[in-house]
C-alpha cells in the first residue's frame, strides 16, 4: 500500500503531506532511472559508433555503463518496491479468504523486510570494505560512493515493506474489531 492508497480515515494534514512527500519520492525516482537509461543508451550507442568509425572508443565508458547497469538495477527494484510489483508467486492467494490473504501479503512484507535488510548490512559491509581498500574507478575515483546505492537502495526496500506489512496488520486488525 503506498501513501497515495491511504483510507479516506487517514486524511487531514499529515496525510496529505505524506502523499505529498510520496509524488515528489516517485516522481525524482522516475527522473532518475530516465536518465540513467538514457545516459547508458547514449553512451553505449557513441562507444559502438565510435569503435566502428573510428576504430577506439572512450576509455571509461565500460565501467560507466557497469556502473549505471547497477545503479538502473537499484533504482529499478526500488521503483517495484513502490508499487509492490516485485516477482512473486501467487499461488496460495486464490485459496485464502480475504483475512488470510491480508495476513499472508503481512508475512509475505515482513519476510522481504528481513531479506532486504540482510541485503542492505551485506551491501553495507561489501561498500565499507572498498572504501577501507582504496578501490578506484575511473583511473582515479574511489569507487564506494558509486556502490553506496546498494545499501541505500535495500533500506528503501526495507523501509516501503515494513510500511506495507505495518499497513496490512492494522486493515488486519481494523478487520477484526469491526462486527
Amino acid at each position: 500500500m503506498t501513501w497515495s492508497q491511504q483510507s479516506p480515515d487517514s486524511s487531514g494534514e499529515s496525510g496529505g503531506i505524506l502523499r505529498r512527500a510520496e509524488r515528489i519520492g516517485r516522481g525524482l525516482e522516475n527522473l532518475l532511472l530516465a536518465i540513467i537509461l538514457f545516459a547508458m543508451i547514449g553512451l553505449a550507442a557513441w562507444q559502438v559508433v565510435l569503435r566502428n568509425v573510428a576504430g577506439s572508443g572512450i576509455g571509461w565508458a565500460d565501467e560507466a555503463l557497469r556502473l549505471m547497469v547497477l545503479w538502473a538495477a537499484i533504482v529499478g527494484a526500488v521503483a517495484a518496491s513502490r508499487d509492490n510489483v516485485h516477482l512473486r508467486i501467487d499461488l496460495l492467494s486464490r485459496f485464502l479468504s480475504r483475512t488470510g490473504r491480508m495476513l499472508t501479503a503481512a508475512v509475505v512484507d515482513l519476510f522481504t523486510v528481513g531479506v532486504a535488510g540482510v541485503l542492505a548490512w551485506y551491501s553495507w559491509e561489501f561498500v565499507a570494505e572498498s572504501r577501507e581498500f582504496g578501490d578506484q574507478i575511473f583511473n582515479d575515483l574511489p569507487v564506494w560512493p558509486f556502490q553506496a546505492v546498494l545499501p541505500a537502495g535495500f533500506v528503501l526496500i526495507a523501509y516501503r515493506y515494513s510500511i506495507a506489512a505495518v499497513g496490512q496488520l492494522l486493515a488486519l486488525s481494523r478487520r477484526r474489531v469491526q462486527p
